[in-house]
């Protein structure tokens, strides 16, 4: 080949250990991430979305990364104390059989990512975005290997089970599962394999995310997958339930151009890392983001009700009026809530707009429509606290 005709042409797309049972179940598959994913399945992503509502879906996240960090020195604690140079999370006080949401944050308080991090008691287990795993691997082995063993975990899978029914059908395989509660995470035996399962997931209902080894993931899904109140969802679906829960996408509502304070996300931070608490900064980008918990933040992330039946959509810019000329922010997630049978989105505005209820316009195809600002989630979580 060419060097010209490999420059152009784009590379082959990475498949998940789940690929063949998503086209054998007439997943449509399309390029995410660069991987080959199923957007929606027979069904469609309206009944896909309900049914993870009201019954229990099944998703393939296995594209996402997952590295275990274990100390050198045996002691968790370092690992632990390690990981928080990187993330403004407070992880010496997390629990062994704990998760906690965590950010990685550059020099001027921005987001590199966002992942979990739970505590296995021996080391930490991380789960970190798709696109982003390459430069998370580099960027703890940079920092960190010095104390931890920094261990991308390459062949095992990740499925998630989500909805009212997820505890009943993986209560079928381990009949500790409904002692679990939200965020609890650790090994378990399912289905005779050896498995790490937290309580969390990506739609805003109670569910499970359960790492598999690789070889065994299609058999085990088959399994949830023979049990009726279990249906195949794609990443159709997967998106308008995050967005129903304001849940944000990395790369499309956090990047590294937004803090955690603009992106509404201080409650991510505990006051253990924050001026007056135990173990103040010492992350990256510790005096910008600290400063806006003192100051405010110059604009933040908000929900958005559109006035009418037409979604907005990301990249819609959003004015103060009909008629100004100058955006006064942008939509980063918009979409059509399925279980609201209405529009919403989420975006930043300047945080003197931040409040509920605040009218602005959003510009869709030339013109303006009215959009109000919503608290968030927009439908209610239901997880098992």
């Amino acid at each position: 080949m060419l060097a010209t005709d490999a420059a152009i042409s784009p590379p082959s797309l990475k498949r998940t250990p789940l690929y063949a049972l998503h086209v054998a179940r007439g997943g449509k598959m399309v390029p995410f991430a660069g991987y080959d994913m199923p957007v929606q399945y027979g069904t469609g992503v309206l009944k896909e979305h309900l049914h993870t509502r009201n019954c229990a879906g099944l998703f393939d996240v296995s594209h996402m990364g997952q590295i275990a960090l274990r100390p050198k020195s045996g002691r968790i604690e370092d690992a632990a104390h390690a990981l928080e140079w990187l993330v403004p999370q407070d992880i010496l006080a997390l629990s062994p059989g704990r998760q906690r949401y965590a950010l990685f944050t550059n020099e001027a308080g921005g987001i590199l990512d966002d992942l979990m991090v739970a505590n296995f008691g021996d080391h930490l287990f991380l789960v970190v975005n798709a696109a982003c795993k390459a430069e998370d691997e580099a960027l703890l082995k940079e920092h960190l290997s010095d104390v931890c063993i920094v261990e991308p975990l390459r062949q095992r899978a990740l499925i998630a089970l989500q909805g009212p029914k997820a505890e009943s059908v993986l209560a079928e395989f381990d009949g500790t599962i409904p002692a679990m509660k939200f965020m609890d995470a650790g090994p378990r035996r399912l289905a005779g394999i050896d498995c790490f399962v937290s309580r969390s997931g990506y739609t805003g209902e109670d569910g499970f995310e359960i790492s598999v080894p690789a070889e065994a993931a299609e058999g085990f899904a088959g399994e949830l997958l023979a049990n009726t109140d279990v249906l195949p969802i794609g990443l159709g679906a997967r998106d308008s339930l995050r967005l129903e829960a304001g849940l944000c996408l990395y790369g499309h509502d956090l990047d590294l151009a937004t803090t955690p304070v603009e992106g509404a996300l201080e409650w991510s931070i505990q006051k253990s890392r924050r001026k007056g608490g135990a173990r103040p900064g010492g992350f990256p980008g510790a005096d910008a983001i600290l400063g806006q918990f003192e100051h405010g933040a110059p604009r933040r992330r908000v929900g958005l009700k559109p006035e009418g039946r037409a979604p907005v959509r990301e990249g819609a810019s959003l004015f103060a009026d009909e008629t100004s000329t100058q955006p006064i922010g942008t939509v980063t997630s918009g979409g059509f809530g399925v279980s609201l049978n209405a529009p919403v989105a989420m975006g930043y505005l300047p945080s003197s707009l931040a409040a509920p209820d605040q009218l602005v316009f959003a510009e869709v195809r030339g013109q303006r429509l009215g959009v109000r600002t919503a608290p968030m989630p927009f439908v209610p979580n239901t997880y098992k606290r």
